[in-house]
């Protein structure tokens, strides 16, 4: 049964992209296939017989696509919807006697109505304040800082990552949950301060290596095992963001104009007022490597900003996870993830770059055998609960095209 909904998944992820090749579509019918052979799971469910309802279109879509191009979405709601306007509803109208002609006639009638608002508009007829209400004050800037998670994006670019205009704040609240120290107004903007403030002590060391890198950047030995000796302190001021938007090129989703989409990754130790959240990313690795091998996932412990020697790198302090295997789930079709740990037990640390992020990333814990799930698992703690994870690739349809 698993298979069976993870190929169905297949089915609907690659028929939906905006470009679809003739490797897509032998795809398309491997999974069509695949859903066959699997759905009769469900006989063990209702041996009294089903319904799947919409799955007798399944096996006309790759010949569709040969012949019309991709449907990018194309759905029969579309004309469901027109239906409804034209039929249904004038039918409802009517006296359910002889009841085309009368439909017909609402339909011209409304027509000429649409028409004649359009009319009335030109010659500003309609622009009066009785009839047109003021639209809705926008938001102030500090509002959709903390609850605008990202949408379409007009204009061309590729792909980048950039932090959240404003450092982070936390008021005297907020910093009572989280720690029993006293209470200050502002952040640290030291690398020992933040060590102390965020409780990660090893944070003066990760920045070190982390310019030290920035400074080397053919080093041929791991970064790890370079002398803190050898690697400078920062010069300036560290400060410390609550997130940081990601944009990328995103054809097959809700996206802007040119096929652009943005979302927002949070690293904030209060989220509105409640526990922290710390989003995980994909990481870039080699971009000559094909879909997820490409790639490593990580969890954002920290967005920063590091004043060097007259110069700002953008960073993020993150939590490495390792793939778990060399090849998807066979069941699911996802790549699966374990969490790193170093040889105290703590959770493997290190400061990357903004620009090794490529976008978020969704995972989902891989439960156990013969047990359940406590009931008193908590969303904001499932990232800490499992032992291993899946990366969600149908999380959106970007995350479907290159975490394969």
């Amino acid at each position: 049964m698993l298979k069976a909904v993870s190929s169905f998944l297949e089915f609907c992820y690659l028929v939906r992209r905006s470009v679809i090749s003739e490797d897509d579509i032998l795809k398309v019918e491997n999974a069509i296939a695949e859903f066959h052979a699997n759905r009769v799971a469900f006989d063990d469910v209702r041996p009294e017989g089903y319904s799947l309802p919409r799955q007798h279109s399944l096996v006309h879509y790759p010949l569709l696509i040969r012949e019309f191009g991709a449907p990018n979405g194309l759905c029969s709601s579309i004309t469901e919807s027109k239906h409804i306007k034209a039929v249904k509803e004038p039918w409802r109208r009517s006296s359910r006697y002889k009841a085309l002609g009368q439909m017909l006639l609402t339909n011209q009638r409304l027509d000429k109505l649409a028409a004649i608002h359009v009319n009335f508009q030109a010659r500003g007829m309609l622009s009066g304040d009785d009839l047109e209400p003021e639209p809705p004050p926008l938001p102030s800037a500090a509002h959709d800082e903390d609850d605008d998670d990202g949408g379409a994006v007009d204009g061309a670019i590729s792909a980048e990552v950039i932090l959240a205009k404003r450092p982070s704040k936390l008021c005297c609240h907020i910093q009572m949950v989280i720690s029993d120290r006293p209470p200050v107004r502002n952040i640290p903007q030291s690398a020992q301060g933040l060590a102390d403030h965020f409780d990660i002590p090893n944070l003066p060391n990760y920045i070190s290596r982390f310019l030290y890198e920035l400074e080397n950047p053919d080093l041929e030995i791991e970064l790890d095992e370079v002398p803190l000796e050898d690697c400078p302190e920062p010069s300036g001021k560290v400060r410390v963001f609550p997130s940081a938007v990601a944009i990328y090129y995103a054809p097959s989703d809700k996206s802007g104009t040119r096929g652009m989409f943005r979302e927002r990754i949070r690293a904030v130790e209060s989220w509105r007022k409640g526990p922290a959240r710390h989003d995980c990313v994909f990481v870039s690795q080699d971009s000559t490597l094909p879909g997820f091998r490409g790639y490593f996932i990580a969890r954002v412990r920290l967005f920063m900003s590091i004043t060097h020697r007259r110069f700002t790198h953008p960073c993020a302090l993150v939590e490495w996870f390792s793939t778990v295997g060399n090849a998807p789930c066979p069941k699911t079709g996802m790549w699966m993830v374990e969490p790193d740990f170093n040889a105290l037990g703590n959770p493997a640390m290190s400061l990357i770059h903004l620009d090794a992020v490529f976008r978020g990333a969704h995972l989902m814990g891989v439960a156990g055998q013969g047990q359940f799930i406590p009931r008193q698992l908590e969303f904001h703690n499932s990232l800490d609960a499992f032992r291993s994870y899946y990366v969600n690739k149908y999380i959106d349809h970007h995350a479907h095209e290159f975490a394969f």
